[in-house]
């Protein structure tokens, strides 16, 4: 461009005009070529176009404007340059521009998203605390187990744990075998199972959850403590093929050759799983028989990958081995001739009634949510009741909905679970526990609190005499877990539940499920007969209220009926009704 110039409009009044120097007040042009010029003061030039150009302004604006206040008018943006355009971007009408492929600036949000430490539920926004289950977003809930704070950051030594170790420190010394009543299996090695590549969120069957389990103990000083270690050891192959086939353990074990593999898409295995899941069935047969020896009382495994969900030939389920079954084997090994196995896991144990239903000196029994066959894993109905001469060796109590709480869980011990455990008498018991049917798991969605599972806990301990193995299985929420897990070994420990149970009122889904496996267990347990006489009046004394309640509700008016529009002819109707009802009656008495 030779020259870079602008043309002014004439100025619509018609005054005299007068040529100012662009440089005087600041308006200098930047051309194409980068160079600079400026246009002569009171002189015509030539536009890049073969134009004149006139730029003018009034006469008496020019003394009173030289601070740069002159604001010129442009009339033709076509010759301006690009710089020109720029500096004075505010005169110029955007109307006239042809803006129909003009997009806006998208402007980069970055959207903030954390897993929560707690329950692993994703998070949206730049909040702290979890919008599922209420956790601090760096909670020390992995530092001091379910004794953190839920609602506030971790801020290294607390109060809380202070205190804790300072009761703990009087109250108990460390304690060996011959004095301790009871032991925990536990390996530090089983923390290394996990997920190699996370996926749209963490994998709920982590490590974490056996960390938040001993944060606990050792806040409350039950482990290290007052509890007894065991050491750990790998299961052999040939212990477990009396549960498992030789091709299901050939397949867990090739899994220490990768770093990455799935049996399930959600039962993952990285190269430490096969050591895990041989270290936590080698710790619950040594407690199986250590327990039955009598060298201790009674036990918890700590343990993962969790079991009850493996079956003869499958992994599944994020299980491996089947722990449980490994420890009632081991137990009978040791001279058990009965064992009785209580599962409560929120999901059913697939494997374990697989490995035992047509076995009659293995009792399963298993309280689950079951849906008609919706809930994972589809099994469990109250019909199956083990097969080839073994029936009645499986006692499935399917929960027809989520949302089943202590009440619900009880009841079905008192009327079902201790029944028929005390017919059968066992001579070990073994509990799989899984916590995930307690209030807040993610998974289980139901409402059973630490106080209950210490309950369930108590009746089983009394039914033993305290003989008693508890076995970790599922349970995803780090805090229920957690407080969950501490509550049940304080009744191994001899503490008791801490509250008496009064009369439990189940609901009427729960009612219904207990009454149903009564009517098919009866065929095998006899004792359950009196129960369920007993529980079909209550049945028909709760389906007779609610047909009452139903009908004093259809002839009650609705309340928007009473108060709205027709207000006062409900009123009209009401005394007319009132009136017809205080009339003597005609008929001699």
């Amino acid at each position: 461009m030779g020259s870079e110039t602008i043309k002014t409009g004439r100025l619509a009044n018609g005054e005299a005009q007068k040529s100012v120097h662009k440089e005087r007040h600041g308006l200098s042009s930047n051309g194409m070529n980068g160079k600079h010029e400026n246009l002569g003061s009171n002189r015509a030039g030539t536009s890049s176009s073969g134009e004149d150009y006139d730029l003018t302004m009034n006469t008496g604006d020019v003394d009173g404007n030289l601070d740069g206040d002159i604001e010129p008018v442009f009339a033709r943006q076509g010759d301006l340059t690009f710089q020109d355009i720029h500096d004075n971007g505010d005169y110029f009408d955007e109307d006239d521009e042809d803006d129909s492929d003009w997009e806006p600036v998208q402007k980069h949000v970055e959207l903030i998203k954390w897993f929560c430490v707690n329950c692993t539920m994703v998070n949206l926004g730049d909040g702290v605390i979890c919008d599922l289950c209420g956790e601090h977003k760096d909670s020390g809930i992995l530092r001091l187990g379910c004794f953190a704070s839920p609602l506030s950051q971790d801020a290294g030594c607390s109060e809380v744990e202070s205190e804790m170790k300072g009761k703990n420190k009087e109250m108990h010394s460390q304690l060996s075998a011959s004095n301790s009543s009871t032991a925990i299996g536990f390996d530090e090695r089983m923390l290394l199972h996990s997920e190699v590549q996370m996926k749209s969120h963490p994998h709920p069957e982590r490590s974490d959850r056996l960390r938040a389990i001993a944060a606990s103990l050792a806040t409350a000083g039950l482990f290290p403590g007052r509890c007894y270690p065991i050491s750990a050891r790998e299961i052999t192959r040939e212990e477990l093929q009396m549960v498992h086939s030789l091709e299901h353990i050939q397949d867990v074990e090739l899994t220490s050759h990768i770093l990455s593999s799935y049996f399930t898409p959600d039962t993952y295995a990285n190269e430490h799983s096969a050591c895990a899941a041989r270290l936590a069935a080698g710790l619950c047969a040594d407690l199986a028989s250590t327990i039955f020896s009598g060298r201790v009382k009674n036990g918890f495994a700590m343990v993962r990958p969790p079991g009850h969900h493996a079956g003869v030939r499958e992994a599944m389920g994020f299980c491996l081995h089947n722990n449980a079954a490994v420890a009632a084997l081991a137990a009978q090994a040791a001279g058990a001739k009965k064992v009785l196995i209580v599962d409560w896991d929120v999901h059913h144990g697939n494997g374990t009634q697989e490995i035992f239903d047509q076995n009659k000196s293995v009792l399963y029994i298993s309280l689950h949510r079951h849906e008609g066959g919706k809930f994972y894993p589809g099994t469990g109905s109250a019909n199956e009741v083990g097969r080839n001469g073994a029936e009645g060796s499986c006692v499935n109590i399917p929960w027809s909905r989520g949302g089943v709480g202590d009440n619900d869980y009880i009841f079905a011990f008192q009327n079902l679970v201790l029944p028929i455990a005390t017919e059968f008498a066992p001579d070990f018991i073994i509990i799989s526990a899984g916590f995930d049917a307690a209030r807040g798991d993610p998974l289980g969605c139901c409402d059973v609190t630490p106080a209950g599972y210490s309950q369930m806990t108590d009746m089983l301990y009394t039914l033993s005499g305290g003989k008693l193995l508890v076995i970790l299985e599922g349970g995803y929420n780090l805090r229920s877990i957690s407080s969950s897990a501490t509550s049940v070994i304080k009744v191994l420990l001899g503490e008791g539940p801490g509250s008496e149970l009064g009369n439990i009122a189940p609901s009427r889904a729960g009612l219904q499920t207990v009454l149903e496996v009564m009517k098919i267990q009866m065929n095998f347990w006899p004792s359950l007969g009196s129960s369920y006489a007993k529980l079909q009046s209550q049945w028909g004394a709760y389906c007779n209220t609610r047909k009452q309640i139903k009908k004093r509700q259809r002839t009650e008016p609705p309340i928007w009926w009473k108060w709205g529009r027709k207000r006062m002819l409900y009123h009209i109707l009401r005394r007319l009704h009132v009136k017809s009802k205080g009339k003597p009656s005609h008929h001699s008495s």
